[in-house]
């Protein structure tokens, strides 16, 4: 009869631990459909909504208002800009384009060579560095 009785004993335990796992699956499932419905969660969450809400039109408004800022400041730096071509195209019609005033031949050479010696030297230590860095083949 210790059988008998144990056997039943392990069918209410296990008939006890199965409506337990029953009714947590059901409740992670009513919490599963909470989370994802969207007009609870606003419901729920109401004043955050709003804020988030206010927070995103005005980071539209201040985005629109500087982006306007900037369009008519970019044509008055187009008027600004083309109103001083016209006078350098006035007062000296053979250097329309440039800006600024002549300066010295061996200025603007030494300027062009030292661009290419720091391009060269720049090559040079981008090849060391990789050489340092690939392993040897051969």
């Amino acid at each position: 009869m210790s059988q008998i009785a144990a056997l039943e004993q392990t069918e209410k335990t296990a008939d006890r631990i199965r409506t337990e796992l029953l009714s947590t699956l059901s409740e992670l499932d009513r919490r599963r459909r909470m989370a994802t419905n969207v007009r609870y969660q606003v419901a729920s969450h109401l004043p955050l909504a709003i804020a988030a809400a206010a927070l995103l039109a005005g980071t539209a408004g201040i985005a629109l208002f500087v982006g306007r800022v900037r369009l008519r400041s970019k044509k008055s730096i187009n008027l600004r800009d083309r109103l001083e071509a016209f006078i350098r195209a006035w007062e000296h019609p053979n250097r329309v384009a440039s800006r600024a005033a002549d300066r010295p031949l061996p200025v603007e050479l030494g300027k062009k060579v030292l661009l290419i010696f720091a391009g060269v030297l720049a090559t040079r230590l981008a090849r060391a560095g990789a050489r340092r860095l690939l392993p040897e083949s051969g």
